[in-house]
């Protein structure tokens, strides 16, 4: 599959152009696997993404999930069988939580738009303890939580209609340090105990390192590097993943 976009005209008398955002790329996600997407910014792993989740549709080639092909131009009603089995968590975790609802609302929202079967509230519930989350968190508002608090809600959000595949677009990168560290943690517990499939896309290869079996290198809209995250990441064979890697900061030692 690939994706192109019309170029910005300079003048109006300039013919239309297009710009490639993501060249001609396979890429097979193995039920149970955790792969793991990198690159510097605007390498084409969010439109990557974006086409994998029927958010976008290619300008050619397919995207299929389990045989069935995902049609991005379908009614949103039509694709409701590809929302039931995917999970998405942005990385700006305040900007994608609506702040007129509160957390139990958000992360029962899928539940009713997808219209899944059983008790709701309960699993609204369950769902919110599962991220370390207490019972009276239902009733407050995005505001009222920390940075790391709104993401294990949209953590909650993206698992509580139990997808099998969850897609995380840069979920750690705008929380410090140590809150990174837990909801990395949580991802892990996760990913053990629901079976989950996992597509991560991010900066830092530390995260990908602990994450993700395998890792897929990117760069201007290609893929040019893919494989074991151990050998890729120790032993890369392409300039460009030599050079991301060459810029990860190491503390000296004495």
């Amino acid at each position: 599959m690939s994706r192109d976009f019309p170029a910005r005209k300079r003048t109006a008398f300039e013919r239309t152009r297009t710009q490639t955002a993501l060249a001609p790329t396979d890429l097979d996600v193995i039920e149970g696997s955790s792969v793991g997407i990198i690159g510097e910014s605007g390498s084409g792993k969010s439109t990557l993404v974006r086409l994998l989740l029927g958010l976008d549709r290619p300008t050619s080639g397919t995207v299929s999930v389990d045989g069935r092909r995902v049609d991005a131009r379908a009614s949103a009603r039509s694709l409701h069988w590809l929302r039931r089995q995917t999970g998405l968590v942005f990385q700006d975790p305040y900007a994608s939580l609506d702040p007129r609802m509160t957390a139990g609302q958000i992360v029962g929202e899928p539940l009713w738009a997808l219209d899944i079967p059983g008790d709701r509230r309960a699993r609204v519930r369950e769902v919110l303890a599962q991220v370390g989350l207490e019972p009276e968190a239902v009733d407050r508002y995005p505001h009222e939580f920390s940075g790391g608090q709104r993401q294990r809600i949209a953590l909650a959000r993206a698992i509580a209609h139990r997808p099998r595949i969850l897609v995380g677009d840069e979920p750690l990168s705008a929380l410090d340090v140590t809150v990174r560290a837990q909801i990395l943690e949580l991802l892990v517990e996760l990913r053990r105990t629901s079976d989950l499939t996992l597509v991560f896309v991010s900066h830092d290869i530390g995260v990908v390192q602990s994450l993700c079996d395998t890792v897929v290198v990117m760069k201007d809209g290609h893929v040019v590097e893919r494989g074991s995250t151990r050998d890729v990441l120790l032993h890369p064979t392409q300039d460009y993943t030599k050079a991301l890697l060459a810029a990860i900061p190491v503390i000296p030692g004495r």
